[in-house]
């Protein structure tokens, strides 16, 4: 398998949230992997399995498996070490899983990381982007996001992860509480002038980056561009003032 050489990242990952691995495929053509990072989910995933994986990495792309495992601890350690094993570049499971799921993932991915390759980084969901926080109560947490964020981010450093998904909103006191090297990834990001579409907390990438946020998660105004790539280099030409 081919797999991408080590280099300094750029903070974006595209999300090819596509229902086909070809059309997931054809957009990542339109793209350059200098510039970004991309994103395979539960629907490109299920419909195109390792394959996509491979392909994207075939191309050049550092890879996040974006399949947020929740389950026990074993089952969870069997698919981070699947992952680590196809190369992946980033795994993320969910921080409700708890503590001993969250060190099984841990530890399988440290023990199974290819050679010549760096330890993926392993991240934990915190709470999903698209929730407000009068959405708690009917999952049985209180009706404080920062409250409930703070508390699984909590979990997931005690329990060996590389960072957490979350908002901008939260980042500041993340990095604050955590350190600089506690990765905080972001999605939700939006450019300026786009829709909110179905996020709740949304901000745009120089916003983000400000607020502490290390990687981005960009979907469609990159992939629904007229010219990815050249919203691709904007966007990261406007970092580089806050990077």
């Amino acid at each position: 398998m081919s797999t991408p050489s080590k280099r300094a990242r750029k903070p974006i990952i595209v999300a090819l949230d596509f229902a086909e691995p070809k059309d997931a495929l054809a957009l990542a053509a339109r793209l350059e992997p200098t510039l970004c990072q991309v994103k395979v989910g539960k629907e490109l995933y299920t419909a195109g399995g390792p394959q996509v994986v491979e392909s994207l990495q075939s191309r050049g792309f550092d890879v996040f498996i974006d399949l947020k495992y929740h389950d026990i601890p074993n089952t969870v350690a069997g698919a981070c070490r699947a992952a680590t094993k196809l190369g992946a570049w980033m795994i993320n499971v969910h921080a409700a899983g708890g503590r001993r799921m969250m060190e099984a993932a841990a530890e399988a991915v440290a023990s199974n990381t290819l050679p010549g390759r760096d330890k993926p980084i392993l991240i934990a969901v915190t709470m999903l982007t698209s929730m407000s926080a009068a959405e708690l109560p009917e999952i049985g947490l209180e009706p404080d996001s920062d409250a409930v964020v703070a508390r699984y981010a909590a979990l997931a450093n005690a329990s060996g992860m590389d960072g957490i998904v979350c908002s901008a909103q939260e980042a500041p006191q993340m990095k604050q509480k955590f350190g600089a090297a506690f990765q905080l990834i972001t999605p939700g990001i939006r450019l300026a002038d786009d829709a909110k579409g179905d996020q709740s907390r949304v901000v745009t990438p120089v916003d983000a980056i400000r607020m502490g946020s290390d990687f981005l998660v960009i979907g469609r105004s990159v992939t629904s561009a007229k010219d990815p790539i050249a919203t691709l280099a904007a966007i990261n030409h406007s970092l580089e003032s806050v990077l």
